[in-house]
């Protein structure tokens, strides 16, 4: 008996189907999304906890969260490296003049195996004080963050794609 060309076809993809599936689900990231959104929410509290301390003047906690050697790429600044430098320029131009504020469902992160993780995202800079000028700034951000025996720092930074907010 000679099956047709169309309903071979049709058998081999329910043939297919049949063995990928059990594969699929038996490969399925049922553990591993766990490990991801601990990560995810790790990351994403630090970021909370950065910008909370920015938008609040709060420069200790700002300071505290810098690896000492951190770099900050910037496109419109250019390359700024060391702590000091770094929170010495977000007390200058951020603090008490502008606030930041993640832009909902970009962030982004992943994690760097042996290192810490990568955050990937959108902010929006606001101008809520004295010098309000009805503008809303915002940018995409990379940060690199580093765990080192359980204490989490920034050790890189790229803010690029600076304009009005979209």
């Amino acid at each position: 008996m000679r099956i047709p060309f169309a309903l071979s076809a049709r058998l081999v993809s329910v043939a297919l189907l049949a063995i990928t599936l059990p594969c699929a689900k038996a490969q399925s990231p049922k553990s591993a999304p766990a490990a991801q959104d601990t990560l995810y929410l790790t990351v994403a509290a630090l970021d909370t906890k950065l910008f909370d301390a920015v938008n609040t003047c709060d420069i200790k906690t700002v300071d505290s969260m810098w690896a000492d050697d951190a770099e900050f790429y910037h496109d419109k600044g250019g390359l700024m490296v060391g702590r000091q430098n770094i929170v010495d320029a977000i007390k200058n131009n951020l603090c008490g003049k502008v606030n930041r504020q993640l832009v909902a469902g970009t962030l982004e992160v992943y994690p760097l195996n042996g290192y810490g993780a990568v955050e990937i995202g959108v902010h929006r800079f606001l101008h809520p004080y004295e010098q309000d000028h009805g503008e809303v700034g915002e940018a995409k951000f990379i940060h690199v963050w580093q765990n080192k025996d359980g204490v989490w720092k920034i050790t890189r930074v790229i803010s690029y794609d600076h304009g009005a907010a979209k």
